[in-house]
């Protein structure tokens, strides 16, 4: 059982899949030998994620390991209606995702996917674990745990957990170090210029380009800008950020302030309305509007809307929005996530680190999920190491080992000077 856009395009979507993997080699690594031991025989798995090619090898290699893997998508544009009929088709992995779906289609799927009676959840922004603990809570006794890939799902856990809300163990994959220092760095970097590209086709080289927040992802955004030879500005509210953006080499302003000379503004932060009616009204005429911060709540689209006498569609991915004293805003990919929405995600390379934390924190929870409390728990720290490990020698890159001596230095006190 399946909800698809349409089976035939499963030959496509199989290419691409192959195509991902080839650039996925820890992946594949971990699947071949989970494959063999079958760590996750019989159990099932409910996957709420983007339907990419990506995600397809991580569900494949999951199915691997011996889960009953179902999936939901965890954003209405994301989904790859290829790769999701290559999933159902292919290797009978049922798929309730259709690029484009509408708020009540997206939910009666993540439903779906739930009444797979999932033992670990795999999420990328928590509405699975939200939707169990809202409306699914005869699932909670069942749950073994779940799992966390982004900055913003870990937040909205971490406030279930300080509230005393949650009701299982979740193991924030973001915060793996292999996850976030790449993924969020140089995946997020790269495809949200990707995304910006081939909605606008405008060069970048000579424009002043807003990044609000310098988390990884802002950091990821900034340099790529940098690189294409844009005037990057970060906007800012933590201070310790901020000092680092502006010793990286950005020039750091309020965001007022930034709007009123910005060529392109992109969030990512996580957070909600960020870019607000007091920064459109003093935008100029034709300011790129992008979000690549999960939700697309973090620009004030309503108060854009309410602002407008017109808008149009000049490009598949951009909005048009024209204000009553004749200047147009653009806002790209419906304020979802421009780098999936206008373009195919982060690069298969960083994606297979952090599936591959994702797959070894399913192996994880599978072995020792009943041991753990009800919190947000980190990605335990051989997980990371391994990972980084076989990245390593997949690159064919080769590092030193402390010696005997070294070892002892490091561990003892009363070497010193």
């Amino acid at each position: 059982m399946a909800d698809i856009k349409n089976p035939d395009l499963a030959a496509g979507g199989r290419e691409r899949i192959a195509w991902a993997a080839r650039e996925m080699p820890v992946l594949r690594q971990l699947s071949e030998r989970l494959g063999r031991e079958r760590p996750l025989a019989g159990l099932h798995i409910s996957g709420c994620l983007h339907i990419t090619t990506e995600t397809a090898n991580l569900a494949l290699a999951l199915q691997a390991a011996g889960a009953e893997v179902v999936l939901c998508a965890s954003n209405p544009l994301s989904t790859q209606d290829d790769v999701a009929a290559a999933l159902a088709g292919d290797h009978g992995i049922p798929v309730f995702a259709i690029r484009g779906e509408s708020t009540e289609t997206y939910y009666g799927h993540i439903n779906a996917a739930l009444d797979h009676r999932p033992v670990i959840t795999l999420d990328d922004g928590a509405d699975l674990v939200s939707e169990i603990h809202k409306r699914r809570r005869d699932l909670i006794d069942s749950m073994l745990g779940g799992t966390e890939e982004t900055t913003t799902g870990v937040i909205r856990l971490r406030a279930m957990a300080a509230e005393g809300a949650l009701s299982y163990p979740v193991i924030a994959v973001n915060d793996a170090q292999t996850k976030h220092l790449f993924d969020n760095r140089y995946g997020t970097g790269q495809s949200t210029l990707d995304g910006l590209i081939r909605a606008t086709n405008i060069l970048l080289a000579g424009k002043t380009f807003v990044v609000c927040g310098y988390g990884w992802c802002g950091r990821g955004i900034a340099m790529r800008a940098k690189g294409h030879g844009a005037h990057v500005i970060v906007t800012e509210v933590e201070p310790l950020r901020a000092l680092e953006a502006a010793m990286d080499g950005f020039r750091v302003l309020p965001l007022r302030e930034a709007a009123a000379i910005a060529d392109f503004i992109v969030t990512a932060t996580g957070d909600k309305h960020v870019v607000d009616r007091t920064h459109f009204e003093r935008m100029k005429d034709g300011c790129v509007l992008a979000n690549s911060g999960h939700f697309n709540v973090e620009i004030n689209i309503p108060a854009l809307e309410a602002l407008a006498v017109e808008r149009r569609r000049p490009r598949a991915s951009v909005e048009e929005f024209l204000l009553a004293d004749g200047r147009r805003l653009c806002l790209l990919a419906e304020g979802r996530l421009v780098n999936l929405a206008a373009a195919e995600g982060h690069p298969s390379a960083v994606m297979d680190m952090s599936f591959a934390n994702q797959l070894l924190a399913v192996v994880h929870l599978a072995q020792h999920g009943r041991e753990l409390a009800a919190q947000v728990h980190p990605v335990p720290a051989e997980i990371d190491r391994e990972v980084a490990r076989l990245k390593l020698a997949a690159m064919g890159i080769d590092i030193d080992n402390l010696t005997g001596e070294q070892r002892d230095y490091l561990s003892s006190w009363q070497e010193g000077t």
